[in-house]
């Protein structure tokens, strides 16, 4: 049988384009968005009822680290930033980095640049936890408000969102690992029980339950302070440290469960992880700020069509992307009806649903063309 010759196989990289845009583009999102958010973080400490100026702000910061500037300030703008503002940006920048992530995260897990870790019941179980929390007056949660006072609303809306979320996980596993299909439709039934509980609880409110439960169903960063922040940095940094090392991994998830298997991924390991970090981010920003939509959909898929489906650059991106916008969404929710206050999650959602339907029609015409 006659010899076949074998096709010699090209080490060399296939030649690149002459524009270098699309590239020099990639790698300038992170850098952009680091700068942005560096920005809006000094005007939005300095919006509110008594204005700082960026000058002042950036001269109170650096007298606090034991730097003498000749940049000008009063002392009555120095105890409004340091103890009203700053604690306030900070929880945003947190909380908006931990929820982009996990929005990355979940449209990693499930393949699908339109889910959200709403999917798999965190949400709903923490809202669930929290309404109760806030109308039922058994024993037990009495006990618990008397014993954590303000603090009581933000443990249970955590532990609600851990408990829904280990619900849906045990329902889906099958042979000892977790199926993402029926996670998801798992995830889908919970959301749908937790809600109709919450509603069953919200028409047994009294008027006043009704109004703690609307504003904080709506979210706020109202209840900042520095022991706030210093309580939930802990239970943050976790998932926005450890979430971005995990790109690499999601890429190769990308080619499916049985391909990453066998390139040596640990891809139920790799859920757990994913699951074990989406909770930790969203269930302690629920608890603390209440519910703010639209972040963990709009802002990775945004980073995702400038820097593109590399899971290495859209995990910090997410993460910056997410600290950015809710950082500006807060700092309007206090000076656009000032002296009042706008829910944070009314902004998310009116800034992100224009987003979320200009991405679906550029789509639709992508495949149309």
């Amino acid at each position: 049988m006659p010899a076949v010759a074998e096709r010699p196989v090209s080490t060399t990289t296939p030649a690149l384009p002459a524009s270098n845009r699309p590239e020099l583009r990639q790698r300038l999102v992170l850098p952009v968005l680091a700068l942005l958010l560096i920005g809006v973080v000094l005007v939005s400490a300095g919006a509110g009822a008594m204005r700082v100026p960026v000058p002042a702000v950036l001269g109170i910061l650096l007298h606090k680290a034991g730097l003498s500037t000749g940049l000008a300030f009063e002392p009555q703008q120095e105890a409004v930033l340091w103890v009203i503002r700053l604690p306030r940006v900070c929880l945003g920048v947190l909380i908006g980095a931990a929820l982009g992530l996990a929005g990355a995260a979940m449209q990693g897990l499930f393949r699908n640049p339109l889910a959200d870790p709403g999917l798999i019941g965190i949400s709903a179980g923490a809202s669930l936890a929290a309404v109760t929390t806030i109308v039922l007056e058994v024993t037990l949660l009495s006990a618990l408000r008397e014993w954590l006072g303000f603090y009581a609303l933000a443990v249970a809306a955590f532990v609600g969102a851990c408990g829904t979320t280990v619900l849906v996980y045990n329902l889906s596993k099958e042979g000892g690992r977790a199926v993402v299909a029926t996670m998801l439709l798992a995830g889908i039934a919970i959301n749908a029980l937790a809600g109709a509980l919450t509603g069953l609880l919200t028409y047994a409110a009294t008027d006043e339950q009704l109004r703690s439960i609307t504003f904080w169903g709506l979210g706020s960063l109202g209840g900042a302070s520095w022991p706030t922040v210093l309580g939930v940095l802990p239970l943050l940094a976790l998932p926005i440290l450890l979430l971005p090392r995990l790109g690499k991994s999601l890429n190769l998830l990308a080619l499916g469960e049985e391909q990453a298997a066998h390139l040596g991924l640990p891809v139920t390991r790799l859920k757990r992880q994913l699951i074990v970090l989406a909770t930790l981010a969203v269930g302690t920003s629920v608890a603390v700020a209440g519910a703010i939509g639209f972040l963990g959909l709009v802002v990775p898929h945004l980073v995702r069509l400038a820097a593109g489906p590399d899971h290495r650059m859209v995990l910090p991106g997410a993460a910056l992307g997410g600290a950015l916008v809710l950082t500006l969404a807060d700092m309007l929710a206090r000076t656009v009806v000032a002296p009042a206050e706008l829910p944070i999650g009314i902004l998310t959602a009116l800034l992100g649903t224009p987003v979320f339907l200009w991405i679906l029609l550029r789509e639709k015409q992508q495949r149309l063309a």
